[in-house]
């Protein structure tokens, strides 16, 4: 514990000493932005803080903007090795027959990884993503149960899901604030972001059926810093966009529901980006996979784990006010036990101002320990003895 918290401290002595301002604690604005929309709210990504909330719990459809948590799947299956970017996908007979949105897959055709993902992400492929559901889950079903699983282990609470593409059917919902969640969720994979953030490319592009995608979100291609994530739209929906913009440090994440019309969408996600940008702040103080020392480990082969941390370590301060200190803390769990998996949550760096917590960083096992074997049991006794002897 100590070894850990000494290098936090040293890591972190410039900004303590430095003293940025804190992110002021009150609620976020409700008006008169996003008046045209069932719902809206603006995050700064690193830390997650809410910057603006119009009925952000509130449970509605969310069209094509379900394909986040399809992406963000497909991501994690490939950071896992279970799937690869050229890895060939059959559609399905079912998969080709999807509405709405699609890349015109046929029965029995193949397509890359990456080219299903290109037409996700910058189409708003059904099939694809239904060919994509089958590959990673067995079946779009099993996928959907994925979905849910997924959502229930970032604690979102007002987010059901039915299909893998957002297409219309009763159950199937979420809120804008557990959409601002997933699309957080999503951008920790960087890659993700050379999808979403394409204004158009082509599919079968050496062929007779050579297709042009267009992305469905105009304003990665006319609003500066916009790289994502992805629109939806339905005759019950209507139109609704989760966007992401950065701008040196910052990276902000705007989610509108039911907006009247595309322009609507556009104007109102623009106003809530710009006001983001012109009132705050991010402070980057270690990046995500910042080295972070060793803690012990119980009945492992070896008796320490390195640890990393798991997201970019970021301040979010209003622009113009008083400066005030923070306060960094290291939280680990009570008791670290072989085995430890890659990956695995240890503890949390937490910053903290007037006793409020500003942002809570995972801690990550940066390599996998094994349960030690009776024997490795054995040489540790018979070395302590032999040690003890002399």
């Amino acid at each position: 514990m100590s070894r850990i918290a000494l290098l936090f401290i040293s890591c972190l002595f410039a900004w303590n000493t430095v003293s940025m301002q804190a992110f002021a604690n009150e609620p976020a604005p409700t008006s008169p932005m996003a008046e045209k929309t069932k719902s809206a709210v603006l995050i700064e990504r690193d830390t997650g803080a809410v910057l603006f909330d119009k009925n952000s719990k509130k449970e509605l459809p969310p069209a094509s903007m379900t394909k986040i948590m399809t992406m963000l799947l497909i991501m994690e299956a490939i950071d896992q090795k279970k799937i690869s970017w050229d890895e060939k996908i059959r559609a399905s007979e079912y998969a080709a027959s999807m509405g709405g949105s699609q890349v015109f897959l046929e029965p029995g055709e193949e397509m890359t990884v990456k080219e299903m993902l290109q037409g996700i992400a910058v189409g708003s492929a059904n099939d694809a993503s239904v060919a994509m559901a089958e590959r990673i889950g067995g079946s779009e079903e099993l996928f959907v149960k994925m979905m849910n699983d997924k959502a229930k282990e970032l604690g979102l609470k007002n987010t059901h899901f039915k299909n893998a593409t957002g297409l219309p059917v009763a159950g199937h919902y979420s809120s804008a604030y557990d959409m601002a969640q997933m699309a957080k969720e999503l951008l920790k994979h960087k890659e993700i972001t050379q999808f979403t953030g394409t204004y158009e490319a082509y599919l079968r592009e050496n062929t007779e059926k050579k297709f042009w995608l267009v992305n469905t979100n105009r304003l990665v291609k006319f609003y500066p810093g916009v790289d994502g994530l992805k629109t939806g739209f339905t005759n019950e929906a209507k139109y609704c966009l989760t966007a992401t913009a950065k701008k040196g440090n910052m990276r902000v994440i705007a989610v509108v529901f039911g907006a009247p019309t595309p322009k609507e969408r556009n104007a109102q996600v623009t106003e809530l980006l710009d006001y983001g940008f012109n009132q705050y702040e991010t402070h980057l103080l270690l990046n995500k996979g910042k080295m972070a020392g060793k803690v012990h480990v119980d009945k492992g082969e070896q008796s320490e784990v390195a640890v990393e941390t798991g997201d970019n370590v970021s301040i979010l301060t209003k622009k113009g006010e008083k400066r005030d200190q923070f306060k960094q803390s290291i939280k680990l769990k009570e008791t670290i036990e072989a085995p430890v998996e890659k990956g695995d949550r240890l503890g949390d760096l937490v910053i903290e101002k007037d006793g409020k917590v500003l942002s809570k960083t995972p801690l990550l096992a940066k390599e996998t320990v094994d349960r030690a074997s009776w024997w490795d049991f054995y040489k540790k006794v018979f070395h302590l003895f032999t040690k003890t002897a002399n």
